[in-house]
């Protein structure tokens, strides 16, 4: 079974301990959520890992950030070439499968990266990025993220000229932290399905960043995944979850969007709490411990924990 987890700040996590104290942070030693030994104890078969853009770099260095971000990324598996390898496709994660090493794929959390030039779009795909998640919580210069509300409007121009070079470079459109404006723009402008990598359902949990019922529906009917979210306070409103919270949020989702547009998209190291159950991933497997007791059968379960996110990226990727 291929567990395949959509969202992880694990880069920004070691690179910032890399700055603070010297060697090089590497990613076996590393003290957040995700570490070499919790990825295996946890038999992880693909990774989306995202360089996240911060805040403090939006004036001027969003693209230098990133590109630092990435430059870690391929230092990393440099480091552990008989376990991780890099993945731009299906065909890439299933060649990692057959040899027993962890695919990696690259993301980029932020269209600050941008820096309002699809030429930097297209060498960020380049050097391997293979998801945008169009904004963070911000206005930025594609469109507005959660917080701006639905005042904050839909996709810009060039947001939308990004959507169709994204969809003609063959790269994964994140609609996580998108205003509700901007998620039906790219809904009506992307010819290729969309992930929600790290989000939730509203209607469990009433906050921001988790999707409506039809927001749902809009990606299931295009042929989309919705990563399910780790982070506590998209669990539950009181801001304190378990095992059964995570499992809850499955339910739902493929309730109203089907077996097929679920998948996973912990947050681990993004995020500051974690569900009782769910301390790191090495803890990932009982996932599927717990949909099992709830009656999904092995091929929803296999699905569930990877397959639907491998059917995404053979759609997009190649």
């Amino acid at each position: 079974m291929l567990i395949f987890d959509a969202h992880i700040d694990t880069l920004s996590l070691l690179l910032t301990s890399s700055r603070i104290s010297r060697p090089r942070q590497t990613l076996a030693g590393a003290e957040g959520h995700v570490n070499l030994e919790y990825l295996r104890q946890g038999n992880i078969g693909a990774q989306f890992w995202a360089a996240f853009v911060h805040p403090r770099s939006y004036n001027g260095l969003a693209l230098h950030d990133t590109l630092e971000k990435i430059d870690f990324f391929w230092t990393m598996l440099d480091d552990y070439p008989d376990y991780l390898t890099f993945a731009g496709s299906a065909q890439d994660i299933r060649a990692a499968q057959a040899t027993g090493r962890l695919a990696c794929l690259l993301a980029v959390e932020g269209g600050e990266a941008l820096e309002g030039k699809l030429a930097h779009l297209r060498n960020l795909y380049r050097l391997g990025v293979r998801l945008l998640t169009l904004t963070w919580n911000f206005r930025n210069d594609l469109g507005a993220g959660q917080m701006e509300g639905p005042e904050g409007g839909g996709l810009s121009r060039f947001g939308l000229e990004v959507v169709e070079e994204m969809n003609r470079l063959g790269m994964l459109i994140d609609v996580s932290h998108l205003n509700e404006p901007g998620f039906w723009d790219v809904i009506e402008a992307s010819s290729s399905p969309v992930i929600a990598s790290h989000s939730n359902a509203k209607a469990l949990c009433d906050h921001p960043r988790n999707l409506t019922d039809e927001q749902i529906r809009a990606i299931a009917d295009g042929g989309g995944v919705i990563g399910v979210n780790f982070c506590t306070a998209f669990l539950t409103s009181s801001g304190a979850a378990t095992l059964d919270d995570v499992l809850n949020h499955i339910d739902y989702l493929v309730k109203v969007g089907g077996i097929e547009t679920v998948g996973l998209g912990s947050d681990f190291d993004g995020i500051t709490e974690t569900p009782i159950g769910l301390e790191n991933c090495s803890r990932t497997l009982i996932l599927a411990d717990g949909l099992n007791g709830r009656g999904y059968s092995v091929d929803a379960i296999e699905k569930i924990m990877g397959g639907n996110l491998l059917r995404l990226c053979a759609n997009v990727l190649g």
